[in-house]
């Protein structure tokens, strides 16, 4: 049986004027819904698995905790409309308590509901985000090799091709957790739940590398997370970069083939000190 994240359809292939037919392979989806206790406080499509990781990520990056400790429980529900369990129930630690409303309202902002460049940039400032590690370094040639390792380790778990991947990396470049879903977003909170639950908050020494487009809310969320370097398979946003550079966050992109292009906070690439040295 295959698992929830995939299934199958049958479809026509057109190649060279010839038609043949044949059963893809589809990347999962169906809504999860987030709650605190009895209360939903999110709603949002994803690929099945990790759920909890990502209503733990989803709540940390939209500031709604701010260590596992406030967080007493977390279980999935079964939903009697789907086959399997599309709710998560999160209970909060004794004492603790959130503003719902403001829950919502990060709810609607991590999904971009229609909120302005200007509204989402003060929404970060008011969130109270730390400038990630500056004294953090890295090898550009380590980071070259990163795509090969993502790809080399999704080859083992995905075979639609609709999923997006996002991969937290050591300083050495060892892979410390993979994540998938259809949405960007999600794939990262998966990544940071994960961080959350193994206590490794804030990320000051780690890579996270995403599969797609490194948009405004990825960055958002590594800034939250303590991610001191963010890379892209793929060239960011404007408005992504306008908040790498304010922040101090090193956004790479386009990288690929022992190529890439950095957008802000250049110093954390090693190849400045190298050539500082040279000039020398």
């Amino acid at each position: 049986m295959l698992p929830r994240t995939v299934s199958v359809a049958g479809v026509h292939t057109w190649m060279e004027g010839r038609v043949s037919r044949s059963i893809d392979y589809l990347a999962g989806e169906e809504p999860l819904e987030i709650c605190v206790a009895e209360t939903p406080i999110a709603v949002t499509m994803r690929t099945p698995g990790n759920d909890l990781e990502l209503a733990a990520g989803f709540l940390f990056t939209a500031g709604l905790i701010k260590d596992p400790q406030q967080i007493a429980s977390l279980r999935p529900e079964p939903d009697e409309q789907q086959d399997g369990a599309n709710r998560v129930r999160v209970d909060l630690a004794p004492g603790m308590t959130i503003d719902l409303e403001a829950a919502r309202r990060n709810s609607c902002t991590a999904s971009t509901c229609g909120v302005s460049g200007k509204a989402s940039m003060d929404a970060v400032r008011a969130h109270g985000v730390e400038p990630p590690n500056p004294d953090y370094l890295v090898d550009p040639e380590m980071l070259c090799f990163l795509p090969d390792k993502l790809r080399a380790a999704r080859a083992a778990v995905g075979c639609t091709g609709a999923l997006h991947a996002a991969a937290l990396f050591s300083e050495t470049g060892e892979m410390l957790v993979l994540r998938e879903d259809v949405g960007r977003q999600h794939a990262v909170d998966k990544v940071i739940g994960w961080a959350l639950g193994h206590g490794l908050l804030p990320l000051r020494q780690s890579i996270l590398l995403v599969s797609g487009r490194a948009g405004f809310e990825i960055v958002r969320k590594a800034l939250v997370a303590g991610v001191p370097v963010l890379a892209s398979a793929a060239a960011p946003s404007d408005l992504a970069v306008t908040l790498a550079r304010e922040f101090g966050l090193t956004l790479v992109g386009l990288l690929r083939s022992g190529r890439f292009v950095v957008y802000s906070a250049v110093q954390r690439l090693q190849f400045v000190s190298r050539a500082a040295e040279s000039a020398a």
